[in-house]
């Protein structure tokens, strides 16, 4: 593992999406500023709206100003957004853990305290992670076809349409999908050899997730180089819906009902002329082939120092 530090006080600047979590507004902008105050490094923090469009040209114009740090406030759609924007400028990443479910935080073993993630921005030094890329959109955690991106796509629906919250929309996008019982016939190419699948749900995680024990759905690591592929093996209808609530919760389970491989280049092919395709749970379309990569170590994140030794 790469790290260096960042001399301090930092240029930090943080965007926060309005849209993630608990509805970040004003009140909290203001909070944020006054907790960086306190950890003896200031911040410009700033507000953008919670649709894609808003986020990346706040994060844009954030990225050229060329601060120390920009800090993704908000979940794991927002940390992608700012990771793309950072890529290959020399801006490291931070990250305050305001979203839902926080995956790329947990899995960087970053502080879910608030007050402890901004500690760890001021003072952090920085390392190397890897980023997964389909057709040039990049992801930090996962992308999926088949089941989950038409859950998520319906669960939007429903909350603009039927003014439903998040997680009734959840439950009943799940139901729908189970109605519809889809699946996918993919050709895949995995760093070249090819295999077919008839497949509900394909899963291609930012290195290897951890599918069982008590750390369901968690990574080891962020920096080995490999993307992991998961591909459901035509389940009965009981196991498509244990699989579509683990895979809305971030909660997957290895089992026989997975196929499974390692890849630095995944490809995947479909008679379908378009596909939704989800990655860090933002749906969007994308036109076959699917050109899946391991971008090794080309993201720079600010993580917390280690405790210092005890003086003896």
């Amino acid at each position: 593992m790469n790290e260096s530090s960042i001399p301090t006080p930092r240029r930090i600047l943080v965007v926060v999406n309005s849209g993630s979590g608990g509805g970040n507004d004003g009140a909290l902008v203001e909070h944020l500023r006054a907790l960086f105050q306190q950890a003896g490094n200031s911040a410009d923090v700033r507000l953008a709206g919670g649709d894609n469009d808003s986020i990346e040209a706040t994060v844009a114009a954030a990225v050229a100003e060329r601060p120390d740090i920009v800090v993704a406030g908000g979940g794991d759609g927002t940390v992608s957004t700012v990771a793309a924007a950072v890529l290959g400028t020399g801006v490291a990443l931070g990250v305050l853990p305001l979203g839902t479910l926080n995956h790329f935080a947990k899995d960087l073993g970053l502080p879910l305290d608030l007050e402890a993630a901004i500690a760890q921005v001021v003072t952090g030094s920085t390392r190397q992670v890897d980023v997964g890329e389909v057709n040039g959109r990049i992801f930090v955690n996962n992308s999926s076809l088949g089941l989950y991106p038409d859950i998520v796509r319906d669960r939007e629906r429903q909350q603009k349409r039927l003014g439903r919250g998040k997680w009734l929309a959840m439950l009943w996008s799940i139901m729908s999908a189970l109605r519809r019982y889809p699946f996918l016939d993919v050709r895949v190419s995995i760093d070249g050899r090819e295999r077919r699948w008839r497949t509900p749900f394909v899963f291609i995680g930012n290195n290897e997730y951890r599918m069982e024990g008590f750390a369901i759905g968690e990574r080891e690591a962020l920096d080995d180089g490999l993307l992991s592929l998961y591909v459901a093996n035509r389940p009965g209808r009981l196991r498509l819906l244990q699989l579509a609530f683990r895979a809305v919760t971030g909660h997957l389970r290895q089992a026989r009902d997975f196929g499974f491989a390692r890849a630095a280049e995944i490809v995947i092919e479909s008679r379908h002329r378009r596909l939704r395709v989800a990655t860090d749970g933002e749906v969007t379309v994308m036109t076959p082939p699917l050109a899946y990569r391991i971008r090794r170590a080309a993201l720079t994140v600010v993580h917390a120092l280690p405790p210092a030794p005890r003086q003896l």
